[in-house]
């Protein structure tokens, strides 16, 4: 017999007592969960899938946040630490640019120059009062010169903040992670971390639904919340996207244990785990909801997680590394068309905008930037085949596999380069 959690799924959303039972579901209960978020996916994606071709651009790896899984944050002084120049971003995103990407993402640490004076002189000796403003600039700077468009991903942010990045960025974005208080006590994911206080991260999304940005967020998983959290944070997503409609995209992300993160030995949820929370994402948010789960973090689970309701792979990068989880290295794409293709599904091409927004609302498109997203999208709000990948040149250095040479491949800057905060 069906339980109570899988009797009526697919016709009604899970009550968050049959979402938290789900997420435990083994054997038929199981098959009948994947089940029901297919369905429910199918129904609003008619079997698409899509990824964004980006350039990642790790603005600064400085941050006043010490979350226990983080590999990518550095401190002044560390060899390590980087903040970009202008020259740097541009050598990046024109990489990109000739690689036929049309997204660059710039992920930095959050408010750096609160924690370190180093950072904040360096800032003013530019003539920026925040890092805020500095990414501002650039999202503008990479936007003139490559004609990429900018999707920035700052971590918790004001009003005014949000108002300044809009015009330069097609959408943005911020993951919620967890509403877990928990994760913010001693020994935890979230301890010494401030940004990542859950009702600071649920206001920045309630600011960008206010001021009408595409936005993006997600869920990591694995990192000590409960199962009855993992729900909470889902239905805390949805319930600022009833509000508001911004939420473009949901990531269910899994924890990757490092050895040089403070939560090095704690267990990585496996890839049942990681169906199951994708498939409860789906059967919470609908059929119409982009759900996203990160293909380089567990290679060859496509199938799987196409599955359990998942629509998108995010953005894959032919340039520059997951500077977030540099040893999990980006899927070919054409591998990836291969790999969804396999499991029914045809792999396309689309922007850091969702298609929805990109063809339906253009409310959710800052006024200087629709042209361009009209000139790169088809009537179905994708970016237009070409020949060979999907969306991708047959001659690009990605394509004829001279993407090692392509400068900003790697950590985008020279280790001895001018602008690492060693000279700060």
């Amino acid at each position: 017999m069906p339980s109570a959690a899988t009797r009526r799924l697919p016709d009604r959303p899970p009550t968050r007592d049959e979402a938290v039972a789900l997420l435990d579901a083994t054997g038929g209960e199981l098959d009948a969960l994947l089940a029901a978020a297919a369905e429910l996916r199918d129904a609003g994606k008619d079997r698409v899938v899509t990824y964004s071709r980006k350039v990642f651009i790790p603005l600064t790896n400085l941050c006043r946040d010490s979350c226990g899984y983080c590999t990518f944050v550095r401190r002044p002084g560390d060899p390590r630490a980087r903040t970009l120049t202008p020259d740097d971003v541009l050598a990046i995103a024109r990489a990109g640019a000739a690689a036929g990407c049309h997204e660059a993402l710039f992920s930095l640490g959050d408010k750096p120059e609160r924690r370190h004076p180093e950072h904040g002189a360096w800032l003013a000796a530019r003539g920026y009062a925040t890092t805020i403003d500095y990414l501002a600039a650039m999202c503008r700077l990479v936007l003139d010169e490559t004609g990429l468009l900018p999707h920035a991903n700052p971590g918790a942010l004001s009003a005014a903040d949000l108002a300044l990045l809009r015009p330069t960025n097609v959408s943005m974005g911020m993951m919620l992670e967890s509403t877990s208080e928990r994760l913010l006590a001693r020994g935890q994911a979230h301890w010494a971390s401030p940004d990542k206080v859950p009702a600071v991260r649920l206001a920045t999304l309630r600011a960008a639904g206010e001021q009408r940005v595409a936005f993006t967020t997600g869920i990591l998983i694995g990192i000590g919340e409960t199962l009855a959290e993992r729900v909470d944070a889902l239905l805390a997503i949805r319930d600022v996207h009833a509000e508001y409609g911004h939420i473009q995209e949901i990531i269910v992300q899994n924890f990757r244990a490092k050895p040089d993160i403070a939560l090095h030995d704690w267990p990585e949820p496996d890839e049942v785990d990681m169906a199951r929370t994708i498939a409860v994402a789906r059967l919470l948010l609908g059929p119409a909801m982009n759900i996203q789960a990160p293909p380089n973090l567990t290679p060859g689970k496509y199938p799987l997680y196409l599955a359990a309701g998942a629509n998108d792979w995010g953005g894959v990068s032919p340039v520059t590394i997951d500077h977030i989880n540099p040893e999990a290295p980006w899927p070919e794409i054409v591998a990836l068309e291969q790999a969804t293709a396999a499991a029914g599904y045809m792999l396309r091409e689309r922007l850091a905008l969702y298609p929805e927004y990109a063809r339906d609302r253009p409310e959710f498109i800052p006024e200087s930037l629709r042209a361009r997203v009209a000139n790169l999208t088809d009537d179905d709000g994708l970016v237009p085949r070409r020949g060979g990948a999907p969306g991708v040149s047959p001659d690009s250095p990605f394509v004829s596999g001279v993407q090692g040479t392509i400068p900003g491949r790697g950590v985008g800057v020279s280790p001895h380069h001018p602008s690492s905060l060693e000279d700060q």
